[in-house]
């Protein structure tokens, strides 16, 4: 399941962890929930680290955000983005 709520300076996208329909309780521990904060120049990925009791937090320029669309489908190599 996931939310898309849009605020004055970001859009937030929530991806909640949920057990497959069907699935016996218990099958898996659950993760924490994922928020995404897309800007006008960067996406903020968060994550509360039960671990720790901390946020985790990686920011992405959006031409990061852009090689890692295209690394999810592309073979093992080396690859270089033309900008156009």
């Amino acid at each position: 399941m996931f939310t898309i709520e849009h605020e004055f300076d970001a859009t937030v996208i929530t991806l909640v962890d949920e057990l497959p329909e069907g699935s016996p309780l218990g099958a898996r521990p659950l993760n924490e929930d994922v928020v995404i904060q897309s800007f006008d120049d960067r996406i903020i990925v968060e994550q509360y680290d039960p671990d720790t009791g901390e946020l985790a937090q990686i920011v992405f320029t959006i031409e990061q955000l852009e090689e890692l669309r295209a690394a999810l489908n592309l073979p093992e190599g080396n690859y270089r983005l033309e900008r156009r």
